[in-house]
């Protein structure tokens, strides 16, 4: 796909990955994704981030169309992630840069990452400007915002900033601008990348808006590392939207995510998910059969509540719930409801196993049920019963 010009002098040069499905690992991206990074053209040429390794040859190809023979001044490394930094070892051997700009936390990445002896890299802590001619580019430090090295880039001048992996979202498209999508599309995607991605460090997303805030940057396009860009009055939209996200201010929502056996702990989810139902209370339930991770989690990002299911399996829970328990509390999901339902055969660990670890995620308990064998009609009717206290936690909690 050609460069696009994004303001004068300025070009998206990205790649699309339409075939990505696995993203770092251990998050789906069902709609592939994009590699994003950019190219000022002033009397330094600065090229900011690039693209997974894969596509170097699709860099190289764009840089021509834009700068022909003309050579790149300066690069700027906003973030050291591979798939934000994979041609940046081929960029410093091809184009000889005069620098290689990056962040204090920056600089120790790279080098662990590319164990250079002779690259021009210099460090830009956050208010460090420098003139690339009728340009300026200012830096602040974004750490954790999801890497230690992360920053971002600002022109005063274009009133742009570059964001890295900030406001991203995981969509392969040929369109350019988060105007030009589907709006319910764009906020799924962009709560599921947060919900994996960024939530987290939700106290770093609050301190960095706080920031741009007060330092009174004036933004009209906003320029992630993956996905859609922003411009005009939808920065401040994805802005206040990353606010909202941060606050964890939950729906009137639950998710019931379980694994089963022989179907008895799914019996006793769905008698739970009945009891919040009928007291309006909106209601995913997913097995884990049937669920990636990730997608659960982008469930989970939203909700009042969780509730947690599994048979207990060699004095355990099974292998899959205690994937997604781990997943989940690498995450840090906050402001939540807990509770917990599973059957047993002898032993009957599950719940107080289940309840644990929401409890270690500091969530605010609700009485769980647990059964031995197959539940019978009482035993149901104690889990519906679970469900309508459950929601009557809610909305204690939150006034739904």
């Amino acid at each position: 796909m050609r460069p696009v010009e994004i303001k004068k002098g300025i070009y998206w040069l990205g790649a699309v990955d339409w075939n990505r499905r696995d993203f770092h690992g251990y998050s789906k991206a069902h709609k592939g994704t994009t590699y994003n990074n950019f190219l000022i053209v002033d009397e330094k040429v600065t090229l900011i981030d690039t693209v997974d390794e894969r596509f170097w040859g699709t860099l190289q190809c764009n840089i021509a169309q834009v700068l022909g023979d003309r050579k790149i001044d300066y690069v700027v490394a906003n973030h050291l992630e591979p798939d934000h930094s994979g041609c940046l070892a081929k960029v410093v051997e091809k184009y000889q840069p005069e620098k290689v700009y990056t962040s204090p936390m920056g600089q120790k990445a790279m080098k662990a990452h590319f164990k250079y002896t002779d690259w021009p890299v210099e460090v830009v802590p956050t208010g460090t400007e420098i003139k690339i001619g009728a340009r300026t580019l200012s830096f602040v430090e974004t750490r954790m915002l999801h890497w230690p090295d992360s920053m971002l880039t600002y022109c005063p001048e274009d009133k742009i900033v570059f964001t890295n992996d900030a406001f991203g979202q995981n969509w392969a498209t040929s369109e350019r601008w988060a105007d030009q999508v589907d709006r319910y599309r764009l906020e799924e995607l962009m709560a599921n990348y947060y919900a994996n991605i960024v939530l987290p460090y939700s106290p770093v997303v609050l301190k960095t808006l706080a920031a741009i805030k007060e330092m009174g940057l004036e933004i009209d396009t906003i320029c992630p590392d993956h996905g859609l860009l922003f411009r005009g009055d939808d920065c401040n939209w994805v802005m206040e939207t990353y606010q909202g996200y941060a606050e964890q201010k939950p729906k009137n929502k639950a998710v019931i995510v379980y694994d089963t056996m022989w179907h008895s702990t799914e019996k006793m989810a769905e008698a739970v998910a009945a009891g919040l139902a009928d007291e309006g209370v909106s209601v995913r339930v997913m097995c884990m059969k049937n669920n990636h991770h990730s997608d659960v989690m982008a469930e989970v990002f939203d909700a009042a509540a969780v509730v947690v299911g599994s048979p207990t399996h060699n004095n355990g829970i099974l292998p899959l719930m205690g994937d997604m328990l781990t997943y989940m509390k690498g995450l840090r999901p906050q402001n939540k409801i807990g509770s917990a339902v599973g059957s047993f055969g002898w032993s009957g660990e599950c719940v107080k196993i289940l309840t644990q670890w929401l409890e270690d995620m500091g969530m605010e308990m609700v009485e769980p049920v647990k059964n031995q064998y197959v539940p019978d009609h009482e035993v149901l009717g104690k889990c519906y019963e679970q469900g309508k206290q459950i929601a009557a936690a809610i909305k204690a909690k939150w006034g739904f």
